[in-house]
């Protein structure tokens, strides 16, 4: 069976659509506002929807496109290349809708994918608490069994959209003696009384997304938005990444690949000692490192996303994907402005803003370190 590595027509038109997109509404001038405001970029995705750029997972059975994980990582690289924050903000959604095409009913999907195909909207991943990060089993919400409903109570912190989303998925205890086998999943309509939304966090980078707390205060949710059996949350939330790491991965990419491209074109114009640094060696080098990492990077994110389109298991490569992918946008980023010397340590300069934005791949969906136990667990208990 022969290997190809090369795109099908249509994804070609798809990586154009998305670069093209980019090219015309990321201007410099854009970018700058999100990153210094912290203002949502709303408009930018009203251009992004019409252009049928968000929602592209959501499956055909409700109205949707239905396109697999390759496809969505084409779009992510491109968009992440011209701003993460934004990118962000863009593609945040797709985790919370994961664990309802995986797991959900088709009454659910319904109910909570098919309208996002109607005007933009957005939905958010309520996991992570203020004292539960990657230690899920930490987290301390609960859903208490009242009749035919249940009633949670409990704190979310770090979630992306929070500020923004129709509607969270909530991932909490139904019986806390089960450890993760006692974790539900559950949807959560904003409008459901009970629910605060916090204030904004004002980040290191990625200032465009909507990042906050939430706190849940006798939210009462019907058992129909119960995702699965009473117990299923932990394997339907952690399989939700499976799906979503290689698009933050492909986003690494992108940025990465933003990154290096800026730092390839100052060096050929700044010059010193009588001609362009990247005639010296110790440039040209770190240039030489920048290319091959971005390209390894995004050969790994292409086979996470083809493996999980071809309904195989990919827990091991999304990992991989995700450790090599994030740890290069951060070097790589780090490196440009190395490249561009005190320009780079300057706010006039875009690899300052790279640099910043690129920590947080290291930390979200799952650290660096998380990872790197993901790829020992599947080497040492898999094979």
């Amino acid at each position: 069976m022969a290997i190809d590595f090369s795109l099908s027509p249509e994804q070609e038109d798809l990586q154009k659509l998305a670069r093209d997109f980019v090219r015309k509404e990321f201007s410099a001038e854009v970018v700058r506002h999100h990153d210094a405001t912290g203002e949502f970029p709303r408009a930018v995705l009203e251009k992004a929807f019409e252009l049928g750029l968000m929602n592209v997972h959501i499956p055909q059975e409700v109205g949707g496109l239905g396109l697999g994980s390759v496809a969505g990582t084409l779009i992510s690289e491109e968009v992440a290349a011209g701003c993460t924050g934004i990118g962000t903000a863009m593609e945040a959604s797709q985790l919370a809708q994961a664990p309802v095409i995986i797991g959900g009913d088709d009454d659910q999907k319904r109910r909570f994918l098919a309208p996002m195909l109607e005007k933009l909207s957005f939905a958010a991943y309520g996991v992570t608490e203020p004292g539960a990060g990657s230690d899920v089993q930490g987290i301390k919400t609960t859903a208490k069994k009242v009749g035919d409903d249940y009633v949670i109570n409990g704190s979310k912190m770090w979630i992306t959209n929070a500020g923004v989303a129709d509607w969270y998925f909530v991932l909490a205890y139904t019986d806390k003696s089960a450890g993760v086998r006692g974790m539900s999943g559950f949807l959560v309509p904003r409008s459901t009384p009970g629910i605060t939304v916090g204030k904004k966090e004002w980040n290191m980078g990625q200032r465009a997304s909507d990042t906050r707390g939430l706190t849940f205060e006798e939210v009462v949710v019907p058992k129909r938005n119960r995702l699965g059996a009473e117990g299923e949350g932990w394997k339907i939330a952690m399989a939700a990444f499976d799906h979503t790491r290689p698009m933050v991965a492909a986003a690494a990419v992108g940025l990465a690949r933003s990154a290096m491209e800026h730092a390839i074109a100052y060096a050929r114009e700044r010059t010193a000692f009588g001609q362009p640094i990247a005639m010296q060696e110790g440039i040209a080098f770190l240039i030489a490192d920048m290319a091959k990492d971005v390209e390894a990077a995004r050969q790994l994110v292409r086979l996470a996303a083809w493996t999980i389109d071809q309904g195989r298991r990919n827990t091991k490569f999304a990992a991989y994907a995700k450790a090599f992918a994030a740890d290069t946008a951060m070097r790589v980023a780090t490196d440009a402005v190395q490249v561009f010397g005190g320009n780079g340590f300057n706010a006039e300069y875009p690899v300052e803003k790279l640099m910043r934005d690129a920590k947080i791949f290291q930390i979200y969906e799952g650290t660096s370190q998380i990872q790197r136990v993901i790829i020992a667990k599947e080497i040492f208990s898999r094979s």
